[in-house]
Formats: C-alpha cells, sequence, structure tokens
C-alpha cells in the first residue's frame, strides 16, 4: 500500500500541470435509458475502448486521482445529468463508473440523491467502497486519503434511496486487502476483470458482487 501511495503521489504532482477541456455535450435522445460513464484514471474523455454497451454520454474530466480532479468529474457528471433531465424529465438515468470514476458516480450519488429521481449507479471496482464484506476500498487507506483529498479521499455507502450496484472482484483498488495485492493490480490484470458492457447492468440494479457472490 506504500507503493500505492507513492504512486498517487506521483500522479498528484503531474495533475497540477494537466488540464482538459469536457467536451461539448448535445442532449441525447429522450428515448430509452439515458446511461452516462464516468471513466478511470487515464480515461480523460471517458471512451476507452473497455467500454461497451449502449451509451447515452461520456464524462470528459482530468481523470487523475486527486480530489480536485474527482470533483471537477462529479461537477460535469452532475451538469450532463441535470441538462439532459431538463430535456428528457420522464427519462430513467443509470450512472455507470469505473475505479477513478466509479468514485466520481459514488460522490455523485451521496451528494444529489435527495433532490433527483428515477436513476440508478453502477460502481466498477470503487476506491470509495465500503468495508464489509472484505476491506474498504483504497481512498480510505491512511497512507492514501491524505494524498488524494476531498471528495475523492474516504469510503462510504451512503446512497441515499437511488438503487446502487458496487462490482469488486480482488481488486485493490475497491479492496486495500484483497488477496491477489499489488501484484494483481500492476502485472495481473485484476483490475480489469469485470464486465464493462454497460448493458449488462439493469435500470434498477443494487446491492453488490464481491469476489463472485451476490450480496443483496
Amino acid at each position: 500500500m506504500k507503493k500505492i501511495a507513492a504512486l498517487l503521489t506521483g500522479l498528484a504532482v503531474a495533475a497540477t500541470a494537466y488540464l482538459v477541456a469536457s467536451p461539448a455535450a448535445q442532449a441525447a435522445p429522450c428515448e430509452g435509458t439515458y446511461t452516462i460513464v464516468v471513466g478511470g484514471t487515464g480515461d480523460n474523455d471517458s471512451d476507452d475502448p473497455y467500454w461497451q454497451g449502449n451509451i447515452s454520454q461520456r464524462v470528459g474530466y482530468p481523470a487523475i486521482p486527486v480530489g480536485i480532479n474527482a470533483r471537477q468529474g462529479v461537477n460535469e457528471l452532475n451538469r450532463l445529468i441535470r441538462d439532459q433531465r431538463n430535456v428528457c424529465p420522464g427519462q430513467h438515468v443509470k450512472a455507470v463508473g469505473f475505479s477513478l470514476g466509479a468514485a466520481v458516480v459514488h460522490t455523485w450519488v451521496t451528494e444529489n440523491w435527495p433532490t433527483i429521481d428515477d436513476v440508478n449507479a453502477v460502481l466498477i471496482a470503487d476506491p470509495k467502497r465500503a468495508a464489509g464484506p472484505g476491506n474498504a476500498g483504497a481512498a480510505a487507506h491512511p497512507l492514501v486519503a491524505p494524498v488524494v483529498g476531498a471528495p475523492l479521499a474516504g469510503a462510504d455507502d451512503f446512497f441515499g434511496d437511488i438503487p446502487t450496484l458496487t462490482l469488486c472482484t480482488d481488486d485493490i483498488i475497491c479492496d486495500a486487502n484483497a488477496a491477489s495485492g499489488l501484484p494483481g493490480y500492476l502485472w495481473e490484470g485484476r483490475h480489469g476483470n469485470y464486465t464493462f458492457n454497460v448493458d449488462a447492468y439493469s435500470d434498477d440494479a443494487s446491492g453488490q458482487w464481491f469476489n463472485g457472490v451476490y450480496i443483496p
């Protein structure tokens, strides 16, 4: 975990000189579900090839794991969802995030659930995942939290009444004590061992999948 903290420190320094412009976005069609995705570290336009399925909108933000960047992601996610809701008030919203993007969606849900409905969230490898089962995500670790800062730092499961599905499989980003450890993250591909087809997740998905076991 000290190695992860050092890695994040380096990324934080790099982030001070990094700027990204959010792509201009127009309202998506009102038919069906408005599915919005937020990519993980380095996926600045949320358009990496791992994303599949019927995606309505991709969130652009500076995808480096420090709090100020997570805040930009949360604000942009909120803007896009609210703009779409204003145009299509009866449309369901499904927000899907991976890794750093999951922390962005997580934070958005925690902050906005009292003022929006007809929404669900899918958090893939969320670094803000609360403990139980397993340990909390990496963002809550005492060596990492001070480096990344709010709102990325910390862990919780406060999603109000918004159905939220969390997925974590032997991955130190969402379970800091995962058996695969740092080698699993760096070399064994454990952090990418998920389904990224957004259509695989229903509009009312909730609970969590932890190491292959579903927990309502």
